[in-house]
């Protein structure tokens, strides 16, 4: 029933409605906001791994699997 359920002026208009509600001087804020928000999020998760001593916090993104 539905296709391309998501067209770009759909996308527009929710834009649109964004800068309305929010105004443009929010935006900005709410950005860098939300930026150091996952950037606290991703230090704590590894910090959170290296205390377990999981691979991933190394630095290696695929760590080797073990055969058997």
């Amino acid at each position: 029933m539905i296709r391309n359920g998501l067209e770009p002026w759909h996308l527009l208009i929710l834009l649109v409605v964004v800068v309305v509600l929010f105004g443009s001087r929010k935006l900005p804020d709410t950005a860098r906001a939300l930026g150091r928000s996952l950037r606290i999020l991703k230090s704590e998760t590894r910090a959170l791994r290296a205390e377990h001593g999981s691979p991933e916090a190394e630095g290696d993104p695929h760590p080797a699997r073990e055969a058997g």
